[in-house]
């Protein structure tokens, strides 16, 4: 594909294509919560994001990559692998912090929010730098 004349810079449209697959990613974390426990609701929950993220990061943030699509799939699901383990590892700790001053729902919900942030700067160095690098 070739590149597309865009106005916004790229890290601006990283942040709007990574806050809508967030957003997905967050929103239907609430949604798997009701019939699964709060880490894999967190898991699946990146899941879906994970399938936004890589149609919006590819289309609208990194276009014209030369590396071929099976690669840039493996290399998204490395990157994603990488910061789904962090957001795990710090979603729990998080959450459980925060119980102590709130409720279930609002601590997960919290946690949950605050380990994809972490998540998305992991996620923006490693796409820029691995999964749509413009080297061959």
């Amino acid at each position: 594909m070739p590149d597309r004349n865009w106005s916004l810079p790229p890290s601006v449209r990283f942040l709007l294509a990574g806050g809508l697959a967030a957003g997905v990613n967050w929103l239907a974390r609430f949604e798997f919560s009701r019939f699964m426990p709060f880490l894999p609701a967190v898991i699946a929950a990146a899941c879906l994001g994970m399938l936004v993220g890589f149609i919006t990061y590819k289309a609208f943030v990194f276009p014209g990559s030369p590396k071929a699509l099976q690669a840039q799939i493996r290399d998204f699901l490395l990157v994603n692998a990488l910061s789904l383990a962090c957001v795990a590892i710090v979603a729990i700790p998080i959450r459980n912090v925060l119980l102590a001053v709130m409720s279930l729902e609002v601590a997960e919900a919290t946690a949950h929010a605050i380990a994809i942030a972490i998540g998305a700067s992991l996620n923006f160095i490693g796409h820029g730098t691995l999964t749509f690098s413009r080297k061959p």
